[in-house]
């Protein structure tokens, strides 16, 4: 097994007592509950280097290495799942991205993806640069998050897209509630990188993160919670929800980031891709589009304006 395919990381204190299959879920919700009982079945995962069953229940501080296995030959179909679709044009399209999607499919994880979806509409008219389980795909959003996702239909206009990410010239506007009120605009610098030791987790870290900046408005506050718009300048894994709990303002419903507790029943985090803008690759001309709010948000706002 490759090195790069391993993965060797300490229990946290809050896995203690917990089964590891339940514990690895949460690590990498891209998984499946049966994937993972497969791979500790065939001891691709061990415990303190050896082989353990899935109803083991962990330890704080027991060391679990995750070797995963190579997925060149899993076959990816395309699936006919409805699409909300912003914009389209022989170059690339723009979806609104449900709650609950996963944009991609990984390990475990094959079917009801995002990729899935578009395999479907577009026909296999998908670019191919981040192979065969990414096709199309430029960037992406978390599971739980809502909104604007580009999909480029050829190599040149996703290089071209790329290009224009790595040089954070793509507008990105996000909508969010988060705890706590916020007096005024800002802006939140820290590289942000992998968490040292609870591995469902990014963080900031100064070590071996990557430098990331989300700039903050306050459009609205509440009692309890404040109704931003988070522009990125850089766009890393969990960034938004990193760099909101870092200044003592977690996001509504984000249970990896936050153990407060809300008397709504949510699915995840209230953040919402809204705005994406960007130079179309093959027009050249400047292309923005708008993802309307979800209806979950829009009645959690109405419920705070009454309340308030």
């Amino acid at each position: 097994m490759c090195e790069e395919n391993k993965e060797i990381f300490a229990v946290s204190k809050e896995g203690a007592g917990v089964r590891i299959d339940r514990y690895l879920s949460d690590c990498y919700p891209q998984w499946s509950r049966s994937y993972l009982q497969k791979l500790l079945k065939d001891e691709n995962i061990l415990v303190g280097g050896s082989k353990t069953k899935a109803n083991y229940k962990l330890r704080e501080g027991d060391e679990i290495t995750i070797l995963i296995p190579p997925l060149e030959d899993v076959e990816i179909l395309p699936e006919d799942i409805p699409l909300d679709i912003l914009y389209e044009d022989q170059w690339l399209l723009i979806v609104n991205k449900p709650k609950g999607m996963v944009v991609h499919p990984a390990a475990g994880h094959t079917s009801g993806t995002l990729v899935n979806a578009i395999m479907y509409h577009c026909q296999g008219n998908l670019s191919g640069i981040n192979g065969q389980l990414r096709p199309g795909i430029v960037h992406r959003i978390d599971k739980d998050t809502t909104g604007a996702l580009v999909i480029c239909k050829d190599d040149t206009t996703h290089r071209a897209l790329a290009e224009q990410l790595k040089e954070h010239s793509i507008t990105r506007k996000y909508r969010a509630i988060v705890l706590g009120n916020l007096s005024e605009d800002g802006t939140v610098e820290g590289p942000i990188g992998r968490h040292p030791i609870e591995r469902k987790k990014m963080a900031i870290n100064y070590k071996n993160g990557k430098s990331a900046v989300t700039h903050y408005h306050v459009l609205e506050n509440f009692q309890k919670y404040t109704y931003i718009e988070c522009q990125l300048e850089t766009g890393r894994t969990h960034q938004i929800r990193v760099h909101m709990t870092s200044i003592g303002h977690p996001l509504l419903g984000d249970s990896t980031y936050t153990k407060a507790k809300w008397p709504y029943k949510l699915e995840g985090q209230v953040l919402h891709a809204m705005v994406l803008g960007f130079v179309h690759p093959a027009t050249g001309e400047y292309l923005e589009v708008e993802a309307p709010l979800p209806d979950y948000f829009s009645q959690l706002l109405e419920n705070f304006r009454k309340n308030s």
